[in-house]
């Protein structure tokens, strides 16, 4: 496949701060990402770098086998669609787009149009009337009918209740079927996105710890529960991400697959296996990397629905 991003050894420093800490990834052609990690572990970052809305320590990045910034040729084929994004104060719906069409070259406007309406978006209201939810529908039309070659989307959904996520959800896809592109995307809603990626990135503390197919991933950890005895002498030896005990009953999540042999085994021991979900594998990945020495500013609940 093409890679159209390649990151070597990109370093973002603020002052005594290291947001982002020697990542080195590529993304390629067509495909839908997941760029996921807890609140404050250097996504944002990362993205605001690649799309030139921010500049890099060290390290060095090439969108299109060229680099982004002042690069007209490359900022044409990206969308970068933000939670903080800003427009002008007398600012409406209709204003946003028609800046978009004239941006972006593959810019359609009928499908921007059949998004308005689903979304149930006020054009007559200036921007900064609209609630959360009707802002971040703005910022989603934009991505979607933007058709750019790279779509990021940074947490678009904020706001946005269930049916209008779902909506987002299934008119990304049925658009990138048709129109294929990349698409990375930033959630902390794990679980509801899941189906959608490819491949997953994830960013712990500055750092890439995963980076892997989506079907790869959901094999990588298994839970195992029932007598403490039983569980604590078959994981003897095997890294443990997570622990929980409740009386003589113990459940805990393993990293590795397990073969049939150890399944059987299992089996016979009376202790249940299931599945680990990849909100909950991608959880228990930065609890275990980051453990007591995770900073106050990171916000250790990516798997209760906290906004930054």
């Amino acid at each position: 496949m093409t890679a159209v991003v390649e990151v070597q050894h990109l370093t973002k420093r603020y002052r005594e701060t290291v947001a982002v800490d020697d990542v080195s990834f590529a993304i390629e052609k067509d495909r839908i990402y997941g760029l996921l990690g807890r609140n404050g572990a250097g996504k944002t970052t990362v993205m605001s770098i690649l799309t030139a809305q921010n500049f890099a320590t060290g390290g060095d990045v090439k969108v299109f086998g060229e680099h982004p910034y002042e690069n007209a040729r490359v900022l044409s084929r990206m969308c970068f669609v933000r939670e903080s994004q800003k427009y002008p104060e007398d600012a409406k719906p209709r204003h946003a787009f028609r800046t978009a069409r004239l941006f972006f070259p593959h810019w359609n406007q009928e499908l921007a149009d059949r998004l308005v309406d689903e979304f149930q978006l006020p054009m007559s209201k200036t921007i900064k009337k609209l609630s959360r939810g009707q802002l971040s529908a703005v910022g989603v039309i934009i991505g979607i009918a933007s058709r750019a070659e790279i779509t990021f989307f940074d947490e678009p959904y904020l706001g946005l209740d269930a049916v209008a996520r779902q909506i987002f959800y299934d008119r990304l896809l049925e658009d990138y079927a048709e129109h294929p592109r990349t698409v990375i995307l930033s959630s902390h809603l794990i679980d509801e996105v899941a189906n959608l990626l490819e491949r997953v990135l994830v960013i712990d503390r500055g750092r890439i710890i995963l980076d892997e197919e989506t079907d790869a991933v959901r094999d990588r950890a298994a839970s195992i529960v029932g007598d403490t005895a039983a569980v604590e002498a078959f994981v003897a030896g095997r890294e443990v991400l997570h622990r929980e005990s409740l009386g003589r009953v113990t459940s805990v999540t393993v990293l590795g697959g397990l073969t049939p042999d150890e399944r059987r085994r299992l089996a016979a021991a009376g202790l249940e296996v299931g599945p680990v979900s990849l909100q909950q594998l991608i959880v228990r990945l930065t609890q275990h990397t980051t453990g007591s020495e995770a900073s106050a500013d990171l916000p250790d609940a990516i798997d209760e629905g906290v906004h930054r």
